[in-house]
């Protein structure tokens, strides 16, 4: 399956009122691995940047003055984009401001964005779905999955789509490695997995086991007497833990 990550810097929120896209950022990914295929473009809006919206992106107008201008790059995003799976974070962001620039090429390409690619999906509802009640900026996915964006001061159509993919193969992929970076070419056939209880280990690597020691043992006692306090039928673990263990005999030999 081919995945295409998209992300847009605007000069402002509001792509019905004439705000424009600046920068276009995107990466694709084939069978869940990079490709190292990337579209990047900044762009020249032909109006002023909000400074609500620099102070996200950190773009300034005299930066773009000799940058092309969407219709001089929208074939080879068109290309770049079509028959995948197209996906943002609040793509409904996003996808405004593309199809407001998509219409106002003479003539219009597509009808479009959605109308080209084979599916459209917004993580952030898929994000809400899985963490309720959780906070569900692109930033604080990345802390959720220890994903590192120390360098990420301000916001970057093409870093963040990186970032994005990253999460979205996290959100979605369950546990996949534990020696390996997922974002190295080499992951999909050195990739360590989790299934059916066992650990498929790399040879020679021992895992060592940490044991509580008699202070996190005593502590963690404290708490369950605690809990005892508090409710009327005590804490799960010290039910379970006390209650008669079934007498498992073993099967007659063959």
């Amino acid at each position: 399956m081919r995945q295409v990550f998209i992300d847009t810097e605007t000069t402002g929120l509001h792509a019905e009122s004439g705000d424009r896209i600046i920068e276009i950022g995107a990466i694709e990914l084939v069978g869940r691995e990079r490709t190292g295929k990337e579209f990047h473009y900044y762009l020249q809006p032909d109006r002023k940047i909000d400074a609500g919206a620099r102070a996200v992106h950190g773009i300034h107008d005299d930066q773009l003055t000799d940058c092309p201008r969407f219709a001089e790059v929208s074939d080879e995003l068109i290309e770049f984009v079509r028959d995948s799976e197209l996906i943002a974070h609040n793509a409904s962001f996003d996808l405004a401001f593309l199809n407001a620039e998509v219409r106002r090429l003479v003539p219009s390409p597509c009808e479009s964005i959605e109308s080209i690619c084979n599916k459209t999906v917004d993580t952030l509802p898929l994000a809400r779905h899985k963490y309720p009640g959780a906070r569900h900026t692109l930033d604080d996915l990345c802390r959720r999955f220890s994903i590192d964006i120390s360098g990420r001061q301000l916001h970057g159509a093409l870093k963040d789509a990186s970032l994005l993919a990253d999460v979205y193969l996290a959100m979605t992929g369950g546990q996949m490695g534990l020696f390996v970076s997922q974002n190295t070419p080499a992951a999909s056939a050195s990739v360590q997995k989790v299934e059916a209880g066992a650990v498929s280990r790399r040879p020679g690597v021992r895992l060592e086991v940490c044991y509580a020691d008699e202070h996190e043992l005593n502590a963690h006692e404290a708490f369950l007497n605690e809990i005892d306090g508090m409710c009327a039928d005590g804490s799960l673990w010290h039910r379970l833990t006390s209650a008669p263990q079934p007498d498992i005999q073993p099967s007659p030999a063959a």
